[in-house]
């Protein structure tokens, strides 16, 4: 069976840059040796990152949260040095939650990354809907939200979706 691992958004600006939290900077230790796990075992690795243009601040999105970041092309748009993968399938998504994940094989997939309360519950859910018979699960301990609350909000949310939550909440 083909496992695979999505890490969301690991971008300079959710983790040091316009969005960045300690939290998030906390996981990428975790996240690092999660994306080397699944080297050493021939898993299959996607990377998500939120892409944005220079019209951000007029975009619906934009509108709600009016903090230009992940603008395509810019320091804060690229993945976490150290996190990259060769061989690896970039997904470039202009929002949330990536829509055509029924584009991909998937059989089993674990997703990890930023934030949890927003990019990550989204493509789970987006993924468990599409794929209701296969695993998903979320690692908690390599994932951080907007806020801790809303970290764990997002985690009993998935719960109750049946996405397997492991690790430390």
């Amino acid at each position: 069976m083909k496992k695979t691992l999505i890490v969301v958004d690991m971008q300079k600006d959710f983790i040091d840059g316009a969005l960045g939290t300690k939290e998030a900077v906390a996981i990428v230790p975790r996240v690092k040796e999660k994306i080397k796990e699944y080297q050493e075992t021939g898993g299959e690795i996607i990377f998500t990152r939120d892409t944005h243009h220079e019209d951000y601040l007029n975009s619906n999105e934009g509108k709600y949260l009016p903090v230009e970041h992940c603008v395509e092309g810019t320091a804060g748009w690229m993945v976490w040095e150290g996190l990259e993968v060769p061989g690896a399938i970039y997904v470039d998504k202009p929002n949330f939650g990536y829509p055509d994940w029924k584009n991909y094989d998937l059989e089993e997939v674990e997703l990890i990354g930023l934030c949890t309360d927003i990019c990550v519950v989204s493509n789970a859910l987006i993924i468990k809907a599409l794929y209701p018979e296969i695993r998903v699960a979320v690692d908690a301990a390599c994932c951080a939200g907007v806020t801790p609350e809303s970290h764990r909000a997002a985690l009993l949310t998935m719960k109750m979706c049946q996405v397997e939550i492991l690790g430390e909440a």
